[in-house]
């Protein structure tokens, strides 16, 4: 591969959100209730505390365990703590999944894969994501999960010979690609249409596709400067110069490239009237 795609969305924006329901008809002050509203705000120490109150009650324990465990992973999502990684994979591992609800295996699910992906088991991380896409509820988990598996199917691509390279980035297009059209397009599946296009050496489709993820980025539900902040970097640090030696492989890339960045910024006063 020419260039290095590591431009993940992900991790700029907050984790998966965890279903904030009631427990078992309890009040707001119930405490696995309080960690996942902390949970949810990002307060990830707060929900670390709350989940641990919660589970002295043997009937909330093991849910309560879920987000302890996904808590301690956003932690060290920030700061690269390893006691927190630590932490994180005692909690998750040891969940009785029997005593779980279906969304709570869900989360469970995709605390697995965040895990697995932070350990640096990208291609598992993978599989664990893509089950938890297929039962995501809503359309923001759906996004979030669909940016976590992309961006583990990505790392693996990175380590694989040229084929097998190929073939996931090929994976990945096929499911991002339905994802990306319609009225209603999502920001990730957009943005994961160009970088797998690049990651494939197909620098043309990639250049394209980061156009028209750019000036459509308004049609995406959400804010649209999340992905514009990231296309900036996958046009400038992997796509331009990716397609410039394409175009003219023997030559000085640098009138191409320069050529290029105009035409980008062109594009780029065109979107932001929308």
């Amino acid at each position: 591969m020419c260039a290095n795609l590591k431009a993940p969305m992900i991790l700029k924006r907050a984790g998966i959100l965890i279903a904030a329901t009631a427990v078992l008809g309890a009040a707001p002050q119930n405490a696995l209730v309080r960690a996942r509203e902390w949970y949810n705000q990002q307060q990830y120490d707060a929900a670390i505390a709350a989940a641990r109150e919660a589970r002295a009650t043997p009937a909330l324990a093991e849910a309560a365990t879920v987000v302890l465990g996904r808590a301690h992973l956003e932690r060290y999502r920030v700061s690269s703590d390893a006691a927190d990684l630590g932490a994180a994979r005692e909690h998750l591992v040891a969940v009785e999944t029997a005593r779980l609800a279906p969304r709570e295996r869900l989360e469970l699910l995709t605390g697995l894969g965040q895990l697995l992906y932070f350990e640096g088991h990208y291609g598992a991380a993978a599989e664990l994501f893509g089950a938890a896409l297929g039962a995501a509820a809503d359309a923001g988990s759906r996004e979030s999960v669909l940016d976590w598996w992309a961006m583990a199917l990505d790392h693996e691509a990175q380590a694989a010979g040229d084929i097998e390279r190929r073939q996931l980035y090929t994976r990945l297009l096929d499911r991002v690609e339905p994802a990306a059209a319609g009225e209603q397009p999502s920001a990730a599946a957009m943005y994961w249409v160009a970088a797998a296009a690049a990651g494939m050496d197909d620098f043309g489709r990639a250049w394209h596709a980061a156009i028209a993820a750019w000036v459509r980025a308004p049609l995406a539900p959400g804010p649209r400067a999340s992905l514009r902040a990231d296309l900036e970097r996958l046009v400038q640090q992997v796509v331009i110069p990716g397609r410039a030696v394409t175009l003219a492989p023997s030559a000085d890339p640098k009138q191409t490239i320069a050529r290029m960045q105009a035409e980008w910024t062109a594009i780029k006063e065109l979107g932001l009237k929308r």
